[in-house]
Order: structure tokens, then C-alpha cells, then sequence
């Protein structure tokens, strides 16, 4: 083991000041392997104090592997990065007395501050909401032991943060993942009455029980990369609609809660059904029968005035690789439509144009898959509704 460690922290108060935990992890920086998982819960203090008390378990950590140890600190707390660098002084005497406890236990180590985006400490962020979930701490190292299976869901066991997870996947993976979280819109009317809905036609608005689940999976989205199921997971950092009317409010609604503006990919767009669109599929087959049953599980045969499998499946996946080559590693919420989710899944598995009428995409759904450019894939979560129960 090298005797230069990395330390992410974070910490957190629901209440400001209110319970509160802290969370940090220390990484072998030669190997990047991952050597202490921190989770301590604290009880009342504030977002400061916590994100405090993170820095000095791991620091006291860090001198019972090494007491003359190089340690590079990462936090995405300006305030407490600048004050222990000594740029901006300490007004708080709780803070006070921590950054002098801290200074004291450094003065055997080289120690170097750096700030980072909050998405970057996704991991360190999880651990202190757990502690705050659980309102009990962890002894250092148990997560990264292997007792994992014991304080967090188990689909996290085997999930590896930066490669594919299956040791099968390719192994000359060079890019970045990048996370999309794929969001289909809330329901309309037309989706109500069970009618087509494509890129044209109506294009109607949200109703009333679609605004209520864009609100349900804008408050799980709020929840992604600090806790529950996908509390393993780096937050989002952008989010991306189609720019048809029932993807934009849902998409508004996710941004809102997430304090994001909103992006627009016309490639994501629905499929255009043509003279079908506003029908239902009884009466699309009745208007012209032939065209219908020749059109059911064809790639080249589209309905009168629209779109065949075959093109929209590339303006689909011309837009996955726009989104792929802007947003490099970073999370990205995408609200789109049935097709388009089934299209972007189907590249995900490798699939044949079957996957466009084998995946179950339901309204406010959420599927999760992660890319690595364009040299592997992985499925993480498909058409998941449980907040919408």
C-alpha cells in the first residue's frame, strides 16, 4: 500500500441545523483501489459541522494506516476547503475547535486541499446519508470489507463505479461513463384513451394524473446519488428533453426540483404514425388493413405519412451519440417517449429491432443504463414505477 491516501468527505444536516451524518472514503491513490468506507452518524448539527466531523474521522482514520502519510483532500465544501487552507477565517467555534483538532492531527502529514463539483463526491455524500437514514454509525471499513450486502441494497454489491460491472464486458474501456437516466414522459389524454400518440398530431399537454406522477418522478430523481435504490450513483447534472409538449413539462418539472435548466434534442423526439396519429390502433387498421399488418413487426414499413423503424431508429441513435460525445462521464436525465427509450435500450443491449416491441416503457418510468463512448454498455434498470405506487 502507498502511503498517499485520498480522502473524499461530505456531510449533511436535514434540518440545518437538524440530524445529521457524515461520510467520506479513503482511496490508495497510487492504485485507486478503495482502502476505508466512513459512515458516522452525528445527531443534531449543521451542514458545516458535519461536513467538519467527515474530514476529521477520515484524517483520524488515515493515522492508524500511516501516521506519516501523504493525504490529498478532496471536498466539495468551498468553505471548509478554503478555511483549513487558511484563505478565509473561522467565525463558528464549533468549526473552530474541529479545524484546530484537525490542524493538530496534520501536523505529521502533507496535506493537500482541493475543492471539487458536488457530483464528484457522490460516493462520500451516499455514505453520510446513510448514516442519517440508519441515524446509527458504521465501524471504518465494513462497506469496503465486503459487508456491504449489510447497510446498503444489494445491487450494489458487484456494481463497479468507473467500469462495466461484468467481468465479461470489454476490458480496454478507455472512456468515461456517462449515466443516462431515461424518463418517459407523464401521461395526456391520448395516452388515457389508449390512442397514438407520435411526433405529430395533437401534441397535447400533461393531464392531470400525468403532472401528478411528473411530480412523484421529479422527487425520486431529487433522491438519485444520495439515497435508496440508485443512492449509489453520481446526480445529475443536466437534463435533456425531447421538445414535444408532454416531454417538456415532465422534463420542466424534473429540472425544477433539481435546480437545472432544460436542454432540447429534436433526435428524441416520438416516432412520426402519420394520418394514425390521434387514432386508436382499431381504428389506424381499420383506415387501411394492409398497411397496418405489414407495418406490425416490419423495420421498413411505415405507416401512411410516417416514419418506418429503419429511419427513426437512426435519428434516434444519432442523438444518443450527440448526447454521448457533449456530456463525457456525467449524469443526464433524459425525458423522452416510448420509441426513443426503446431505441436507446436496444443500442444499450446490443439488441436487433425486436427490442422495439419487447421493452415495457410505462409513463414516468424510470430506466437506467450507462455508456462508455462507444466502447461498452451496461443496463442498470428498466421501466422501474415504484414511485409511483
Amino acid at each position: 500500500m502507498t502511503n498517499h491516501f485520498i480522502i473524499e468527505a461530505d456531510g449533511g444536516s436535514r434540518g440545518n441545523p437538524g440530524s445529521s451524518g457524515s461520510g467520506a472514503i479513503i482511496i490508495d491513490a497510487e492504485t485507486g483501489e478503495l482502502v476505508r468506507e466512513l459512515s458516522v452518524y452525528i445527531g443534531q448539527a449543521t451542514n458545516n459541522v458535519a461536513e467538519y466531523r467527515a474530514l476529521l474521522a477520515a484524517i483520524q482514520e488515515v493515522l492508524r494506516l500511516d501516521e506519516s502519510a501523504r493525504v490529498t483532500v478532496r471536498m466539495d465544501s468551498k468553505l471548509v476547503i478554503e478555511q483549513m487552507r487558511g484563505a478565509w477565517k473561522i467565525k463558528h467555534p464549533d468549526m473552530r475547535a474541529l479545524a484546530d483538532e484537525i490542524s493538530e492531527l496534520t501536523q505529521s502529514l502533507v496535506v493537500d486541499y482541493i475543492w471539487i463539483p458536488r457530483e464528484l463526491n457522490s460516493r462520500a455524500d451516499a455514505l453520510a446519508n446513510l448514516a442519517m437514514d440508519m441515524r446509527s454509525s458504521l465501524e471504518p471499513g465494513l462497506i469496503a470489507q465486503g459487508d456491504t450486502q449489510k447497510v446498503l441494497a444489494s445491487n450494489v454489491v458487484e456494481f463497479n463505479t468507473t467500469k462495466p460491472s461484468s467481468v465479461r464486458a470489454p476490458g480496454a474501456v478507455t472512456q468515461p461513463a456517462t449515466t443516462l437516466i431515461l424518463v418517459r414522459h407523464g401521461r395526456t389524454h391520448l395516452t388515457e384513451s389508449q390512442r397514438i400518440s407520435g411526433s405529430g398530431g395533437l401534441n397535447p399537454s400533461l393531464s392531470e394524473a400525468g403532472l401528478a406522477d411528473a411530480q412523484k418522478v421529479a422527487i425520486e430523481l431529487a433522491e438519485f446519488g444520495r439515497r435508496g435504490v440508485f443512492g449509489h450513483m453520481n446526480t445529475p447534472t443536466a437534463v435533456i428533453s425531447s421538445p414535444i409538449a408532454r416531454a417538456l413539462e415532465t422534463a420542466a418539472t424534473i429540472a425544477q426540483k433539481l435546480s437545472l435548466s432544460v436542454e432540447i434534442e429534436a433526435e428524441l423526439s416520438e416516432i412520426g404514425f402519420g394520418d394514425w396519429d390521434g387514432l386508436t390502433y382499431e381504428e389506424a387498421k381499420a383506415q387501411s388493413a394492409e398497411t397496418f399488418e405489414s407495418w406490425r413487426g416490419s423495420w421498413t414499413v411505415a405507416p401512411p405519412n410516417g416514419e418506418s423503424l429503419e429511419e427513426f431508429d437512426l435519428r434516434v441513435q444519432r442523438g444518443l451519440d450527440k448526447i454521448l460525445m457533449e456530456h463525457p462521464g456525467s449524469t443526464i436525465v433524459v425525458v423522452s417517449h416510448v420509441m426513443p427509450i426503446r431505441g436507446i435500450i436496444r443500442k444499450a443491449l446490443g439488441a436487433s429491432g425486436n427490442a422495439y416491441w419487447s421493452i415495457q416503457v410505462g409513463p414516468c418510468s424510470i430506466s437506467v443504463l450507462r455508456f462508455w463512448g462507444g466502447q461498452a454498455s451496461e443496463v442498470v434498470a428498466v421501466n422501474s414505477t415504484k414511485h409511483l405506487a
